[in-house]
């Protein structure tokens, strides 16, 4: 069994739903520091052939707050909206705009203004789109040290599941050591995301944007293709 965790992100690019759709279970941290200027709550979509970005607001709190402790702003009521007219108005001559927008008005429109519970239910929402199956476990369910940090914090969390596989982002390969997971009995790998490409209107193509822009330009089918574009290292 192969295991894959990561933070939470708003509708985070085609490599996260890829490592998801790579493994048997995938847990979220919400037992983790938010980290301001991050990708938790913000993210960017195409606006006029240019990238920009979209941004959940958050109530101001402590910079010492996990992010299960963190909250949208009390005017997220007005800010949606805002929100999903922005989104609308920069896709809304996309091909596939009715299916995708009537999923992001959903996800958007969900009732909950604690950060982790927001984006959680967005990531469940989106994999239901693309038909992935992976098992999700929020991580301080887990009955592990909480204290632990990085790389024994992760070993932990894949024992807790019995895990003889884990997979990480490319991203990961200077922070871990295949012979330490290896001599804790879970065998490390890494997942590369290929070159995507795909037609964005008729601007010069942006790469790695939201996942909404992906579902804005592409068919359901062709997602699914794209979500097994990468190797595993």
């Amino acid at each position: 069994m192969e295991v894959a965790i990561m933070q939470p992100y708003i509708f985070p690019y085609i490599g996260y739903f890829q490592l998801i759709n790579a493994v048997d279970i995938f847990i979220v941290y919400d037992n983790i520091k938010f980290t301001k200027k991050g990708w938790i709550n913000r993210n960017r979509i195409l606006v006029n052939g240019k990238d920009d970005y979209i941004t959940l607001p958050l109530k101001k709190d402590s910079d010492f707050l996990n992010i299960d402790q963190r909250y949208l702003a009390d005017n997220f009521d007005e800010e949606r909206n805002k929100l999903l007219r922005r989104i609308k108005d920069a896709y809304q001559k996309a091909p596939y705009f009715i299916e995708a927008y009537t999923l992001v008005e959903k996800t958007i429109n969900y009732e909950e203004d604690n950060l982790f519970k927001f984006i959680y239910n967005s990531l469940t929402e989106i994999c239901k789109y693309l038909d992935i199956k992976t098992k999700f476990i929020i991580s301080s369910t887990l009955p592990i040290d909480h204290e632990l940090k990085s790389e024994d914090k992760v070993i932990a969390l894949c024992k807790a599941v019995s895990a003889i596989g884990y997979l990480n982002p490319i991203g990961g390969v200077e922070l871990y050591s295949k012979e330490r997971f290896i001599n804790n009995g879970i065998q490390l790998n890494f997942l590369k995301s290929a070159t995507i490409e795909y037609s964005q209107f008729k601007n010069e193509f942006i790469p790695w944007l939201s996942i909404i822009d992906l579902m804005m330009f592409n068919s359901k089918d062709k997602m699914r293709e794209f979500l097994q574009l990468y190797t595993k290292i």
